[in-house]
């Protein structure tokens, strides 16, 4: 019995002493592999490095308990193929999900760089999570029934949870999967100035439940994805910066609708040669609208070449009209009302 346990230590320190070897060898084929081009050595190496350790250290301590029989009988159990089937069951549901992990995480975050999209900040980690919990929670179906346990209550149960999670996280499930349809249609990206129903701001953040928007108050608006995907949405920045500013204006009648057009014409013209952000391409517009009741009414239209200096060329624009306007002699009319009074004394005479 003393020689037997002798033989089943001398043959776990041989298993410690390959296992090491092993991850000596490992560790040098990692460095190697990272010299190539490809990233799946890379992949393959994490996945099987700790698992392979493992295996020749279980094996080689499975080996010297069968083989020189030290064993009490009272763990005569882990003589069984069961066993031995539950612990490769378990290597393989590890050397799995650290594979689909680093696959997920390394060629998701190279995926989503090459679609110019936030994939990799949304829904690769989510997915890296759920196929990781998917890999070991079969892997744990499969170890019960190795042991003959019944699994059909606990798929049930974990049926009715899911039902149970899956109503209870309605809005949550609906918000990431309106984070997803976000990410594939890509409506905007960072940076944009968008507008949602009422709200105008640049996007600073998409996340997997909300997308934050920054407004020109320097204010931060949260809005679920649900909301956005399910609104219309308009990007300021799409297809590029430029952007058609719309300026009204009023003259009083009889100001001359031709002198009028052409003074705002070279107004717009000034503003292309003297500003950085108007452009006279397209060409500068100017369109009388309607009859108000003391002016005509109707509007400069004029692009420029970045849509965050719309405030700053109404101003000089808005400047410049009513300087010229002063100049020329047209008049900006102000809503009068005419009120007349009747003599009482009259009124009863007649």
């Amino acid at each position: 019995m003393e020689m037997n346990i002798l033989y089943a230590a001398i043959t776990i320190i041989a298993g410690f002493t390959l296992a090491v070897i092993a991850y000596l060898v490992i560790g040098w084929l990692t460095k190697r592999a990272e010299q190539t081009e490809t990233r799946l050595d890379d992949i393959i190496l994490a996945a099987v490095s700790k698992p392979i350790v493992v295996i020749i250290i279980a094996l080689s301590i499975y080996s010297a308990i069968i083989l020189f029989d030290v064993l009490p009988s009272s763990l005569g159990w882990f003589e069984t193929d069961k066993v031995v089937s539950a612990f490769f069951i378990i290597i393989n549901a590890w050397v799995a999900s650290i594979f689909s992990y680093n696959v997920f995480h390394i060629y998701g975050g190279m995926l989503a760089q090459k679609t110019d999209t936030d994939l990799n900040k949304r829904l690769f980690p989510m997915l890296e999570v759920i196929v990781k919990y998917v890999i070991w929670f079969i892997a744990i179906m499969l170890v019960l029934t190795e042991f003959q346990v019944d699994i059909t209550p606990l798929l049930a149960g974990a049926g009715i949870a899911g039902i149970a999670l899956a109503l209870a996280a309605q809005d949550i499930i609906g918000n990431f999967f309106g984070g997803a349809i976000i990410a594939i249609d890509k409506p905007f990206k960072m940076g944009d100035r968008i507008k949602i129903d009422s709200f105008i701001g640049d996007v600073v953040q998409v996340g997997p439940r909300s997308t934050r928007i920054k407004t020109s108050e320097s204010m931060i608006i949260t809005i679920p994805n649900k909301k956005v995907a399910e609104s219309i949405v308009i990007n300021y920045a799409m297809p590029d910066l430029k952007l058609k500013v719309s300026i009204p204006f009023s003259v009083a009648y009889g100001s001359g609708m031709k002198n009028v057009r052409k003074i705002l014409l070279e107004i717009a013209l000034e503003a292309a040669e003297k500003t950085p952000w108007v452009i006279d391409d397209p060409a500068p517009s100017v369109y009388f609208l309607e009859f108000g009741e003391s002016s005509l009414n109707g509007q400069l239209l004029l692009w420029i070449s970045d849509y965050n200096k719309t405030w700053e060329v109404k101003d000089w624009v808005i400047g410049r009209i009513e300087e010229r306007f002063a100049e020329e002699g047209i008049e900006i009319p102000y809503r009068q009302i005419d009120v007349r009074l009747r003599d009482r004394k009259n009124i009863a005479s007649s």
